[in-house]
């Protein structure tokens, strides 16, 4: 059978969505993605790149690159929590309803990730 394109629940092979309020969530994440696809791009990009650059510098500077790694993972975990904008594998495999919740939490381990690496910096400065 097919599955909805939002939560995946059986539907004819006719249909896209299951109901009106499926198809609604659907157009206002794509409205969403259209709006702020291209901040989250910058951000995510930014972020991505800072995570490394302050593990690096971790090593030269305790303080500078726990501070800038730590503060990239905690951005770069509230837009995937507030904007949970998930690949397009995932949309396939997932359907949009589930790749969305994946994402806000893959955004929860970053922020944890982010005060692992403060929790470092205070447990090797003590």
């Amino acid at each position: 059978m097919k599955k909805c394109e939002y939560c995946a629940k059986e539907i004819s092979y006719f249909d896209q969505f299951c109901s009106e309020d499926c198809q609604e969530c659907s157009n206002r994440y794509y409205e969403t993605l259209d709006k702020f696809g291209k901040l989250f791009s910058v951000v995510n990009v930014i972020c991505v790149f800072g995570i490394p650059i302050g593990i690096f510098l971790f090593s030269f500077s305790k303080t500078v690159g726990a501070a800038i790694a730590s503060v990239c993972c905690m951005v770069l975990g509230i837009l995937l929590i507030f904007l949970p904008f998930p690949t397009d594998s995932m949309i396939r495999k997932f359907k949009l309803k589930k790749a969305r919740n994946v994402t806000r939490i893959v955004g929860l381990a970053v922020i944890m990730f982010g005060f692992a690496i403060m929790g470092f910096l205070f447990f090797f400065n003590a």
